[in-house]
Order: structure tokens, then C-alpha cells, then sequence
């Protein structure tokens, strides 16, 4: 494992301070940060968001199946939810049945490219995790 110099913990907290030095967390009612984590981070947007980024390009019906688990009214939320806020757009053709086609915006694969990221950083502790789970498990 990594590990965390003092300086890398400065840098951090100096980020942090600059993210939300202006807010009180403790009261604010309204935290754009928190705001858009919540909206973009859900465990199905998250997944959508990836389908999108691996296949390009994909209808309703083949995202329901890649996403598996989740409800025809969920996805329909979600996707509107995610074309609201910038990270996917959705074409539709003028053809009988209509074609419904849903797409990363530049927005949305750059949002994917941090999710690439968290993605690497759980694989790469992952084993960690679980190890703890574990031993916390058989000390029970």
C-alpha cells in the first residue's frame, strides 16, 4: 500500500478549505457540492454513466439490460436527470417505432474519467477492505 505523506495531507486540507471554507456544513441547507455528488454519485447514474462511456451510444431498452437491477421508472429518472444537469444527451429520430439514443456530452466523459479513477483506486484497496471486513467479522 501507498502511503500519505504529511505534505499530501496539507495539500488536501488546503483543497478542502478552499471548497468549503465559504460554507458552514453544520448549517448550510444548501450545499451545491453535496447537491451535485448526491445527483451524479448514486449507485445508478453511476452505472449509466459507465454503460455510456463504454458502449457510446445506447437506446432505453439496452441500457436497462446493462444496468441490470434497475426499474423502467428509475432509468427514466435518472436519465432526465442526468440530460438536466449536462452529462448526456438524448437524440431522438423521427422514425415508427420512435428511436430513443442516449450519449455522454464532453461534460459527462469527463465526469467519467473520475469515475475511472475512483474505480481504480477501489481495485487497487479493495482486497484491504475486504481483509478488514473479515477480521472484524471473526472478532464478533
Amino acid at each position: 500500500m501507498e502511503t500519505i505523506t504529511e505534505n499530501q495531507k496539507v495539500r488536501a486540507k488546503e483543497k478542502l478549505r478552499k471548497m468549503f471554507g465559504h460554507i458552514d456544513l453544520r448549517t448550510a441547507e444548501y450545499c451545491p457540492i453535496r447537491d451535485v455528488m448526491a445527483l451524479a454519485s448514486d449507485k445508478w447514474s453511476i452505472l449509466i454513466i459507465l454503460n455510456l462511456g463504454y458502449s457510446q451510444v445506447l437506446r432505453f431498452n439496452k441500457l436497462k439490460k446493462y444496468v441490470y437491477g434497475i426499474s423502467n421508472k428509475v432509468l427514466s429518472e435518472r436519465l432526465k436527470t442526468l440530460e438536466t444537469d449536462g452529462y448526456l444527451e438524448r437524440k431522438m429520430y423521427a422514425e415508427v417505432p420512435i428511436r430513443v439514443e442516449y450519449r455522454l456530452t464532453d461534460f459527462g466523459y469527463a465526469y467519467m474519467q473520475k469515475l475511472i479513477d475512483l474505480t481504480e483506486w477501489i481495485t487497487h484497496y479493495s482486497d484491504a477492505v475486504i481483509d478488514r471486513r473479515k477480521k472484524v467479522q471473526l472478532s464478533k
